[in-house]
């Protein structure tokens, strides 16, 4: 297919109401003399900090502004800073806009769908998040999952957020070295597994290397465990586990804990091939 040969073209109405031509009209209000895409590329190439801070505000951004660059050393790699002057939460500005309609639907293969709103979803994060300052857990510490892609799981991570933890994970489906090469390195405070999951019409339990991975992992002081497979998986000889529905107070207030830019958000990982994975933080 040629360049001129294009497999889709958005209608008129469609581009008129996009994200980015939204922008692109906000920033030639306020002088930049970008009119189309390759226009607002070059400017955000010729002059990163003025194209940054418009995004910033364009999308409203939620936190404070104290004084400070937009771009500290900005051809330095590593040694660039963003923002030097903002603290913010990533949480906060996900879960601004909680309303009744669905934030989160899932399905997994056998059919079974669930959904949150975005109420359901501030409250589940607000629980959560009480349970992991009963744990202790604070700004610098680490959260980790172990998990299939549940609602659970999102939950698990904003919480995580909401309160200035890191956050981590890595698939169910790694053996006990696996996890271990992973989350060794970073000494997680909290784990948060399923009992399980379904794979290819398989069920596959996740209990089992877990406790394989407690008794080498000396940092975690409460494990978390979502009923996925079971609705009452059996947690005898899981040592300091609790449900995630039995985990923090319901009703419990919602805070956000504002951080600088560059805070610790994720830990996620490089493949492992050329050795132990190695840490990625976001």
């Amino acid at each position: 297919m040629s360049v001129e040969q294009a497999a889709w073209k958005p209608s008129a109405s469609r581009i008129a109401d996009a994200n980015l031509t939204r922008f692109i009209e906000f920033c030639r209000y306020r002088g930049c003399k970008a009119s189309d895409y390759d226009g607002l590329w070059q400017w955000s190439v010729d002059d990163p900090p003025a194209f940054w801070e418009s995004l910033a505000e364009f999308a409203d951004v939620v936190g404070e502004r104290g004084p400070g660059a937009t771009l500290e050393n900005p051809t330095a790699m590593p040694g660039a800073r963003w923002f030097t002057g903002v603290r913010l939460n990533y949480a906060e500005n996900l879960l601004r806009h909680a309303g009744r309609e669905p934030a989160v639907v899932f399905v997994n293969e056998r059919g079974s769908r669930r959904s949150l709103s975005g109420i359901e979803l501030r409250e589940a994060v607000a629980r959560f998040a009480d349970g992991l300052r009963s744990s202790g857990v604070a700004p610098g510490d680490r959260v980790a999952g172990f998990l299939p892609n549940l609602p659970e799981a999102l939950v698990a991570m904003l919480a995580t957020a909401s309160i200035g933890a890191t956050w981590s994970s890595c698939s169910p489906d790694f053996g006990i070295d696996g996890v271990l090469d992973r989350f060794g390195q970073i000494a997680p405070k909290v784990l948060v597994t399923a009992d399980g999951y379904f794979y290819a019409g398989k069920t596959i339990d996740s209990l089992r290397p877990v406790a394989g991975v407690l008794a080498r992992l000396p940092s975690v002081e409460r494990v978390v465990v979502v009923p996925y497979v079971s609705e009452t998986p059996d947690l005898t000889g899981l040592a300091r586990s609790v449900r995630f529905d039995e985990y923090g107070r319901a009703g419990a207030r919602l805070s956000f804990t504002r951080l600088p830019f560059d805070h610790p958000l994720f830990i996620l990982y490089s493949s492992g091939t050329t050795g132990v994975p190695k840490c990625i933080v976001h």
